[in-house]
């Protein structure tokens, strides 16, 4: 039969040991918090997410156009297409354009074919259109998808994260203020002398 003295120094050995790491486990100091994954990304913050002029673009001639020139521009994002019902908006749009340029606007211009396959066109064909029936002097950039989506325009997916909106249909446009974050947004039935649209770009031109 074992000793107290004995059992009581088995007892405080046993304690001392422990249960040993599992294999290939490296043990941490007492009291050190868990390290983070390496392998984590910080998730994008909201303000970086929809401020339209951080992000990049391409021009309707296949140059990359950075949107940060605009920063501290008011602007009007409009997808826009060739063989629409609304295409006549157009002529509105550059007299919007013309109208407000020198406070301090601009309108920028996405063509999509995405509904109804009504842009169709090449950029040059794109751009000779728009020229030739409207006069258009705005930035036009390259055709791209405004749908929710992997293919999804970056320009299009902060926009429709900030308003919560995307486009349904040709015309659809977008007021973003002069640092970069949208304000709201208007359907394709919205016209470019609407008396709304108009207010909210004097308001945030300050005017």
């Amino acid at each position: 039969m074992q000793t107290p003295i004995l059992c009581a120094a088995l007892l405080a050995l046993t304690a001392a040991c422990g249960s040993p790491p599992p294999t290939g486990a490296s043990a941490a100091p007492a009291g050190a918090a868990n390290p983070a994954p390496t392998t984590a990304t910080p998730a994008p913050t909201a303000t970086a997410m929809n401020d339209v002029y951080a992000l990049k673009a391409s021009s309707l001639a296949g140059q990359s156009a950075d949107l940060s020139s605009y920063r501290g521009k008011v602007t009007l994002v409009v997808n826009v297409a060739s063989e629409c019902g609304y295409t006549p908006q157009y002529k509105g749009l550059q007299k919007l354009h013309e109208e407000y340029a020198a406070k301090g606007f601009a309108v920028l211009a996405f063509p999509s074919n995405e509904f109804g396959g009504q842009e169709p066109g090449s950029p040059e064909q794109i751009q000779q259109f728009c020229s030739k029936n409207y006069g258009v002097t705005f930035p036009l950039f390259a055709k791209c998808a405004t749908k929710p989506g992997a293919g999804q325009s970056p320009v299009f997916a902060a926009l429709q994260q900030a308003t919560g909106k995307s486009p349904n249909w040709n015309f659809c446009k977008y007021l973003v203020g002069k640092d970069g974050a949208p304000i709201a947004f208007y359907a394709s039935r919205t016209a470019p002398d609407d008396a709304e649209l108009r207010a909210a770009i004097d308001k945030a031109l300050g005017g």
